[in-house]
């Protein structure tokens, strides 16, 4: 089983000890490609620097998530546009909208994920985006600014059936976490995953947070890792009615046509 983490956050401290090892885990689990999210320049600036120590292994994101959109200034676009000029820098984001803890003004969110959908645009890259509480608006950027819809990544969705749908007639993709995995938050997901057109489904962990609750052994530390991926994809599958390393395949596919900075494998 091959697989591609579409989104992992390796430069969060709680790698700090022993990032090496955990990269050589996930390696070893079948997880031969990773992309490095960057949340704010800070972060990804730091993400394209983690992917020059495993070039063809570790890949790159360049954004600012909408908790650091109030951060933002003058400078910014400039900045992710000349982050996304290296070849590792395989998407803009992670960016988008976050009404649900609001951290950022929503105006201000707003403006800056609506900046970086052009900025995508103008250079002809992938959109890995965040939306938590605020379909309504988000969609709202997307449908005015129209990116294609195959370039379109819905990271780590957990909403409802509606919302869904939406994302899916417009023709974006949507990445699956661990969150499939949680018998309390995730119930709902386990059913609509079925819903996803398999060309359009990609996985990912988002470590080291949403750790699979059903994982077993569970983490010491209750730490998430790409090494957990495996454990997704079967969870995934079993909800679809599928084999597990039919979906791997697929996915993988899927994130190498999505990203195509991340070439062939």
């Amino acid at each position: 089983m091959e697989l591609v983490d579409i989104g992992v956050n390796l430069g969060h401290r709680s790698f700090a000890a022993d990032r090496e090892a955990v990269i050589e885990r996930a390696l070893k689990s079948g997880v031969r490609t990773m992309i490095c999210t960057g949340t704010n320049v800070r972060g990804s600036q730091e993400a394209l620097a983690l992917s020059g120590r495993r070039p063809g292994v570790l890949f790159a994101t360049a954004g600012v998530h909408p908790h650091d959109a109030a951060r933002c200034d003058n400078t910014t676009i400039a900045a992710l546009r000349s982050l996304a000029a290296r070849p590792a820098v395989v998407a803009i984001g992670e960016c988008g909208l976050d009404f649900n803890r609001d951290f950022s003004p929503r105006p201000v969110q707003v403006e800056w994920f609506r900046r970086q959908v052009a900025l995508a645009k103008e250079l002809e890259l992938p959109l890995f985006l965040h939306e938590r509480d605020a379909a309504a608006a988000f969609l709202e950027v997307l449908d005015a600014e129209r990116p294609a819809p195959e370039t379109v990544v819905v990271h780590c969705f957990t909403g409802d059936a509606p919302t869904l749908q939406q994302y899916l007639r417009r023709g974006y993709n949507i990445g699956i976490t661990g969150w499939i995995c949680d018998e309390r938050r995730g119930q709902h997901l386990r059913a609509l995953v079925k819903q996803i057109d398999r060309t359009r489904l990609l996985v990912e962990t988002d470590a080291p947070f949403l750790t699979p609750r059903d994982l077993r052994p569970k983490p010491a530390d209750g730490r998430n890792e790409p090494a957990f991926l495996p454990h997704v994809v079967h969870a995934i599958a079993a909800c679809r009615g599928e084999a597990a390393v039919e979906l791997a395949a697929a996915t993988t596919a899927n994130a190498r046509r999505v990203f195509p900075r991340l070439g062939s494998g």
